[in-house]
C-alpha cells in the first residue's frame, strides 16, 4: 500500500516538474542608458527581443548628451546607445573614456532647413547659413554641404571640420556657428540652417520631408551601441547586438519613425 502510495507521489512531482519553467541560468540584467524619445521607444523593442533569449535590458533615460557616457565609464551603466563616432571619439580624447562602439544601431539623418528657400539652388550669394557651435555637429554639417556641392573642404579636414577649413565657397556663403538646440529658432533669420533630427522634430519639422538637404544611409554618422572596452567581448553584449539588429526592430524603425529614422544594419 505504501509502496503504491509513493509511485503515485513520485509521478505526481515528476508531473508537476514538467509543467513549471526552470529558471534559466544564463539570464543576465543590463542598465542600458539611452537618450528620451525615439531611442528609448526603439530600445524598449530591443528589451522585448532580448528577454526571449535571457537577457534582460533595464532602460535608463537621459536629458543630456554628457551624462549617459559618464554614467557608463563610471559603471552605472553597461551599454548606451544615442550617440555617432565623432561624437564618441571627442569625449574620449576630452575625458580619457574607455568606451568602444560595437555596432551600428540607427541613423536619425541630419538635413538643412529654409523658411525662404525650397532648393539649395535658389540660396542666393553670401547666404546666411547657420551651423551648429560644437566640432563634431559642425564638422558633419559641413560634409553634408560638401556632398551637395556647396563648399570644397580642404584635404585631409577630419569629421570634425569646422569653417576655417573651407578651401572653396564659390557662393560665398557666410556662417554662423549657433548652439545646436538654437537653431529651428534661428530659421527666420537664416537663409539656411542645418538641425539634428531630434531638435528638428520638437520644432515640428519632418526631415523627410521638410528638409532640402539631408544625410543618406551612408553617413559616418550612424548611432551606435557603446560598452566600457573592458566588456566588449562579454556574452551579454553578443546577445544586445543581436536583438537590436533583429527583423523585428528594423520593422518597427522603418514603420514607426518612417519620417525621419534609417536602420544602419
Amino acid at each position: 500500500m505504501l509502496s503504491r502510495f509513493l509511485s503515485r507521489l513520485s509521478g505526481t512531482l515528476l508531473a508537476v516538474s514538467l509543467t513549471v519553467p526552470a529558471l534559466s541560468q544564463a539570464e543576465t540584467t543590463i542598465r542600458v542608458g539611452q537618450t528620451s524619445g525615439p531611442h528609448a521607444k526603439i530600445m524598449e523593442v530591443v528589451k522585448q527581443v532580448a528577454a526571449r533569449d535571457g537577457l534582460n535590458i533595464e532602460i535608463i533615460e537621459f536629458g543630456d548628451y554628457i551624462q549617459p557616457n559618464a554614467a557608463l565609464d563610471a559603471g552605472d551603466l553597461d551599454a548606451n546607445n544615442y550617440q555617432t563616432q565623432p561624437f564618441l571619439q571627442a569625449q574620449i580624447q576630452a575625458r580619457g573614456y574607455k568606451l568602444t562602439s560595437v555596432a551600428n544601431t540607427v541613423l536619425f539623418p541630419m538635413g538643412f532647413y529654409s523658411k525662404k528657400y525650397k532648393s539649395l539652388d535658389e540660396l542666393p550669394d553670401g547666404a546666411s547659413v547657420g551651423i551648429q557651435n560644437d566640432p563634431a555637429n559642425a564638422g558633419r554639417s559641413l560634409h553634408l554641404l560638401q556632398k551637395y556641392g556647396l563648399i570644397k573642404l580642404r584635404e585631409g579636414a577630419g569629421l570634425d571640420a569646422i569653417p576655417r577649413d573651407i578651401a572653396e565657397n564659390p557662393r560665398n556663403l557666410k556662417f554662423h556657428q549657433v548652439d545646436a538646440g538654437q537653431l529651428p529658432r534661428s530659421l527666420d533669420d537664416l537663409d539656411l540652417a542645418s538641425i539634428n533630427t531630434s531638435f528638428a522634430i520638437k520644432a515640428g519639422l519632418v526631415p523627410k520631408r521638410d528638409a532640402i538637404a539631408i544625410e543618406d544611409s551612408d553617413s559616418p554618422h550612424t548611432n551606435l551601441l557603446v560598452v566600457r572596452t573592458e566588456d566588449q567581448d562579454k556574452p551579454w553584449v553578443a546577445q544586445l547586438i543581436k536583438a537590436y539588429q533583429s527583423d523585428e526592430v528594423r520593422t518597427f524603425i522603418e514603420t514607426e519613425f518612417a519620417s525621419f529614422a534609417i536602420p544602419s544594419f
